[in-house]
């Protein structure tokens, strides 16, 4: 995994070098060439890109050159063990030879960068004279004058600077840029000569390494042990700043942390800074990996955030946090969040940070293609964003495996990793190009000679359409029925300046209607079955052979319509004229520069009105996902909850997976939502059920919609009133479902309002019903309801009760509760408290009864009409003769 690693940065190098070469031949093409900040920094760029490939092979080589060692120490052990091969000592010899050969070669490559460090090092000192002049007219270019000095002219001179003060800047950038740029020709001149004689050296070496033997070899495994370890020490710690193409930024650290001052010259090339100096080599022999171990609220063990490479000062003053609290800004569309969010700051506002870093981010892309590419989106404080492309994805970070975005960064700010459309840039030359996208081959566009003024690069960018969209569109809206089929959606970038002098043929995927391709599969049928037929002959079979053939399927009113998006807004280009070049592709010459452009096919004609409502749906459709709100909970504990927002066509699979941690409904999962990338879904709870995080108890709760990351909410469930909804034999409440947009989280952000104060103007998208059971509960409570007292009556009544209790049935109860005039929360109070005991409940009705009357009352009386009522006649005669032997007991 690790030559694969080093295989691949190595052509990332050269891939990145070839198109710099590309880059400065054009300018070589011009007639007239000026010196610019874009070709200074292309050479400066060339020249580090140089120096990191050598250096780079410099490494595999030693690494390699130690491996054939080892295994010639293997090769002499086996040897000495068993005497049978003896007879492969040539090939023994051969392996030894080979070793040498790739230790020389390494050993010349680290001689050629010593002495391009002497040279360096032998024209710093001029540099430092002449930059020590320019001093004495340096500008206050921030305002809390910090200077700074760079030597290309990139940075803009701020409006309110006085303009004796903007010159100033600007004779001394001009200055220093011309100076630094002698310096490195003279450098590259005098390297070249010292290359070229020892590269003589080199051959005179390999000629005598055939007459060697074989004691080059370190003689035991201790030195051969000592020696890979400390140059893999080395070569671990060694570092060198290149300069990363696709980055945008500057040198000044998060939280106003500065760049180191180098001993030597610096560049800035659009505000990176470049440190080309022996000094940042020996430097970084320091420098060692660190990873960041965060917890997140709620999770026992802390997970990896990610791995930094820095100088171990450093290591020890910078922070990492989880921000995914802001996942929803730092996504834009056709972006799909497959990271967690860190923030890395230092916690040193004055700390010097030896720039570039490296940082390793672990993520998870489920989808990936051709048309798909996974960048490190980097965004400072202000969430301004630039995006970086990693130099590995897959392998070992100490003990971790997985998938990692390494990539060098330039200042401090917010980290994610996203996938999104894959960019693909192409270099139009005057003399012209045709070109075939390698994100689709079915994708061409042919630039004819003088199609532009001078050389232009163009950056494409192509969305696919998914056949299920238009379909679901169709069944939405009856207006979409004329549409059979799209072309992908192809995005184009290029200088506005640049206007086309001659059309551009364009080459585009439209798939035919499916219809036509079955009423020619039926017609084929047709025509097999009768093949067995008389073949025509003669004059019959000429004329069969020039009658014109009528094509099967075809549909007279089918058209192509170009759609483009130009200024902002949609246009039907109905000049155009697109045509049908093979089954299913189509081809229309563009003679304008346009953003975007989309063909539709249609089987029949379509207001252009429906049209454009069509590819505003589309666009619409293509950023958005159709999602459920699943809200289940967990069989053995009905009270822990769980709430997920997975894409409809994953329900099947999630469902199954979280019954199978033992969850499950009801309530069924809700119906389908749109949702973009980043749109949040927040939760209400009302009625009689409440819900807890945790930390906070009946406040809305929210998720968080993206693509490729699972994310979960964990609730914990309440009843709001015990005492409420005792009609029924549960506890019940509703859930209202919220959905967010992006602008309003934008604006929330921006404001710091709470969501609530949007939601309550919002009505609800779905609504999910939850119910609790009413559990049993063992009340404390004493064994009777009765008012202890003295008084010989109520010991009387207390007794009758108890007899007449006993003597009633659960049906004679519940009719006998309906005549009583007792309230319902009384029975539902009753009946919580001896659930199972029907003697004591009776008995309880009966107490609470007879203490509602006054004391003046004829309470036998009343008795002897409720049971009556109740259909008990049969026990008036014993309730008095009962009443009457107690009332005769005391005297």
């Amino acid at each position: 995994m690790e030559l694969a690693s080093n295989t691949e940065n190595s052509v990332l190098i050269l891939t990145h070098i070839k198109q710099l070469h590309q880059a400065l031949g054009c300018v070589m093409e011009e007639p007239h060439i000026n010196q610019s900040e874009e070709i200074n920094e292309n050479i400066l760029t060339l020249i580090a890109s140089i120096h990191d490939l050598s250096r780079t092979f410099s490494e595999r080589l030693h690494e390699s050159s130690e491996q054939v060692q080892a295994s010639v120490l293997l090769l002499k052990e086996l040897q000495n063990k068993f005497q049978d091969c003896v007879s492969h000592d040539e090939h023994v010899h051969y392996c030894t030879t080979v070793g040498q050969i790739l230790f020389d070669t390494a050993k010349h490559l680290d001689t050629v960068e010593e002495q391009w460090n002497d040279i360096r090092l032998q024209y710093k000192a001029t540099a430092d004279q002449k930059v020590d002049i320019t001093k004495k007219t340096t500008c206050d270019q921030n305002k809390d004058g910090h200077t700074s000095s760079t030597l290309i002219n990139s940075a803009k001179s701020d409006e309110s600077g006085e303009n004796t003060e903007q010159n100033q800047c600007r004779i001394q950038d001009k200055f220093q840029s011309d100076e630094t740029d002698d310096i490195l020709i003279r450098a590259m001149e005098e390297l070249t000569t010292n290359e070229n004689h020892n590269f003589s050296e080199e051959e005179n070496k390999e000629t005598d390494i055939k007459h060697k033997s074989t004691n080059a070899v370190p003689r035991n495994n201790n030195e051969l042990a000592e020696t890979t370890t400390e140059r893999d020490i080395s070569q671990n710690q060694d570092i060198h700043p290149e300069p990363h193409p696709d980055t945008q930024y500057g040198c000044q650290g998060f939280d106003n942390s500065s760049t180191r001052d180098c001993t030597t010259s610096e560049v800035v090339c659009n505000g990176t800074k470049l440190h080309l100096s022996v000094e940042r080599l020996l430097e970084s022999e320091k420098w060692t990996y660190q990873e960041y171990m965060l917890q997140r609220e709620g999770e026992s063990e802390p997970t990896l955030a990610c791995f930094i490479r820095a100088p171990s000062y450093i290591l020890q003053k910078l922070q990492v946090q989880y921000m995914d609290s802001i996942s929803s800004l730092m996504v834009s569309d056709s972006e799909e969040l497959v990271s967690n969010i860190l923030g890395i700051l230092s916690l040193d506002s004055d700390l010097t940070i030896p720039f570039p870093l490296s940082i390793s981010i672990p993520f998870s892309s489920r989808y990936r293609g051709n048309y798909k590419d996974v960048m490190v989106k980097a965004c400072d404080e202000n969430l301004h964003p630039s995006y970086l492309t990693p130099h590995s994805l897959d392998g070992y970070h100490g003990n971790y495996k997985g998938t990692f975005a390494e990539v060098k960064i330039y200042k401090l700010g917010i980290f994610s990793v996203v996938s999104c459309l894959k960019k693909e840039n192409f270099t139009i030359l005057k003399k012209g190009l045709s070109i075939k996208l390698g994100i689709d081959p079915r994708i061409s566009l042919n630039y004819p000679p003088g199609c532009f003024r001078s050389s232009v690069i163009v950056q494409f960018k192509v969305q696919p359409i998914d056949t299920s969209i238009i379909s679901l569109l169709k069944v939405k809206h009856d207006v979409y029925h004329s549409v059979v089929s799209t072309s992908p959606m192809v995005h184009v970038k290029q200088p506005s300046v640049q206007l086309f002098r001659k059309p551009v043929t364009v080459f585009l995927p439209c798939p035919p209607n499916p219809e036509k391709k079955k009423q020619g599969e039926e017609s084929d049928n047709k025509r097999a079955s009768t093949a067995m037929g008389p073949r025509a002959t003669g004059a019959n079979q000429l004329r069969a052979v020039s009658a014109p053939m009528r094509k099967l399927g075809e549909n007279p009113n089918e058209s192509l319509k170009l759609l483009a998006y130009k200024e902002d807004q949609w246009i039907i280009l109905e000049d155009i004229v697109v045509k049908n070049v093979q089954n299913g592709i189509v081809s229309f010459d563009m003679d304008e520069h346009v953003t975007s452009f989309i063909v539709i096919r249609l089987s029949s004609a379509m207001d252009n009105a429906h049209l454009m409502s069509f590819i505003h749906s589309l666009e619409v459709a293509t950023h958005s996902s159709m999602v459920n709100v699943i809200l289940y909970r967990k069989k053995d504990n009905l009270q822990k909850a769980i709430v997920k927002v997975v894409p409809s066509k994953e329900l099947t699979w999630e469902v199954a997976n979280l019954r199978e941690e033992g969850y499950s409904g009801p309530p069924e999962p809700s119906e389908q939502i749109q949702l973009r990338e980043g749109e949040q879904i927040h939760f209400r709870f009302c009625g009689n059920i409440t819900a807890s995080d945790g930390k906070d108890c009946g406040k809305t709760f929210g998720l968080t919609f993206h693509a490729q990351r699972k994310q979960r909410l964990s609730l914990h469930l309440s009843v709001v009133d015990e005492f409420g909804n005792y009609s029924c034999p549960h506890y019940k409440g509703t859930v209202a479902v919220y959905k967010l947009g992006k602008e309003d989280i934008a604006e929330c952000y921006k404001s710091g309002q709470s969501t609530d104060t949007y939601l309550q103007q919002r009505s609800p998208v779905c609504k999910l019903a939850v119910t609790l059971p009413k559990m049993e509960k063992n009340v404390s409570r004493p064994s009777s309801t009765k008012i202890i007292t003295s008084d010989p009556a109520d010991i009387l009544w207390d007794s009758l009760l108890k007899w007449l209790a006993q003597e009633l049935s659960e049906e004679d109860a519940s009719h006998l509760v309906l005549s009583l005039p007792i309230r319902r929360s009384t029975v539902q109070l009753v009946k919580l408290k001896s659930p199972d005991n029907l003697t004591e409940q009776i008995y309880e009705f009966l107490s609470f009864w007879k203490k509602s009357l006054p004391a003046s009352a004829d309470k036998i009386r009343l008795l002897a009409r409720h049971l009556r009522k109740s259909g008990r006649s049969d026990l008036l005669e014993p309730l008095q003769m009962n009443w009457e032997t107690k009332m005769s007991l005391p005297t």
